[in-house]
């Protein structure tokens, strides 16, 4: 990819991956393309949700990638996407997506809600 097409270094992970995504730099790992049809969320409602993208979680130092849960606004529901960043190859892998459960979060989805 010619050096003017990477997304400049220095952009927050949000803003990486929108960029990514925009580009179709988007891998999808075995397990997310296993989980998705079960829970009933697409590929196309990851891609249309972008713009309301929120950063829940950071995982920094995750096994393979900094990863990072975000919450999108879905078709009808509020949705978890996983993604994965790797800079150096300028992509993200989507790692899992999900509804998440309000049993185990708070009423704005982006807090977890206490082990009970």
């Amino acid at each position: 990819m010619a050096e003017s097409r990477k997304p400049p270094d220095g952009l927050s992970p949000i803003a990486f991956i929108r960029v990514c995504l925009k580009r179709r730099r988007v891998f999808w790992t075995y397990h997310a393309n296993m989980r998705l049809a079960h829970r009933l969320v697409t590929r196309g409602e990851i891609h249309e949700s972008a713009e309301s993208y929120e950063l829940i979680e950071a995982y920094p130092d995750d096994k393979y990638l900094p990863s990072y849960l975000v919450l999108a606004q879905g078709a009808s529901d509020p949705l978890h996407v996983l993604f994965a960043i790797d800079r150096a190859g300028d992509n993200v892998r989507v790692v899992t997506a999900y509804r998440p459960n309000p049993d185990e979060w708070a009423p704005d989805f982006k807090t977890r809600r206490a082990a009970q």
